[in-house]
């Protein structure tokens, strides 16, 4: 049991890492801090990780080797985003990040920029950072290996539960009027949710500001964003 609290550590631990790097990343892009970031609701992104589990795990047989590791770091990572990108869109319906407008993509998905950062990513990773990191956690006790890792655990499972069922809720509030023109009942649904869950619903769409809906998804966020700005409005007078 203690190298399973261990991996769950690290994958917490990795998952922060992932989330303070991509809001960066997207802060300087942006020109602006941008804190909401990933599917989750608290600072830490799951598929981040699974990649940094992954790499010091199956890739530390490449640590001498900064050809292979980067190679492989690469691929199998830009595989993970790939899969990834692939089964929540499967699930939700929804294309949660999309990278057709730059060069060399597949479907959207991965493309040679991330791919390459990938690589490089996974070479200070296994090579320079976790060996430091996993002489920290071996100075620790075993009981607090445990307690940090059932914390960490029970913080990402309840995280998950919460964000997808406020996803799949408003899915859910949609699908069952696609085939029809019920104007008049979403409304009436979108603003019960709207009051019930519109701090998860404006977390989404700031975390994933070019989210690609289907054409009915789509006219009901640009609905929500109307009816949220009439509600802002009619408090304020």
């Amino acid at each position: 049991m203690y190298l399973f609290w261990l991996l769950v550590i690290i994958f917490f631990f990795y998952s922060v890492v992932g989330y303070i790097v991509e809001v960066t990343s997207c802060s300087i892009n942006n020109h602006k801090l941008t804190l909401s970031r990933g599917y989750l609701i608290g600072p830490y992104i799951p598929i981040f990780g699974f990649g940094g589990l992954f790499m010091v795990t199956a890739l530390s047989k490449y640590q001498d080797d900064i050809i292979s590791l980067f190679i492989n770091s690469m691929v199998y990572c830009c595989l993970l985003e790939y899969l990834t990108s692939l089964v929540l869109e499967k699930i939700f319906k929804l294309r949660w990040w999309d990278y057709s407008n730059k060069r060399f993509n597949i479907n959207g998905r991965i493309c040679l920029e991330n791919g390459i950062l990938f690589g490089v990513a996974g070479v200070i990773l296994v090579k320079f950072f976790h060996p430091i990191l996993i002489d920290v956690l071996y100075s620790f006790s075993n009981t607090t290996i445990y307690i940090l890792g059932i914390s960490f655990l029970v913080i990402i499972l309840s995280d998950f539960c919460l964000s997808t069922f406020t996803i799949s809720k408003l899915k859910l509030d949609t699908k069952k009027y696609m085939n029809m023109d019920s104007t008049a009942i979403i409304r009436e649904e979108l603003m019960k949710s709207l009051y019930r869950y519109r701090f998860f619903y404006k977390r989404i769409f700031k975390a994933f500001p070019s989210i690609k809906f289907n054409d009915n998804i789509t006219k009901l966020r640009d609905f929500y964003e109307e009816q949220k700005k009439m509600l802002f409005k009619n408090r304020s007078n």
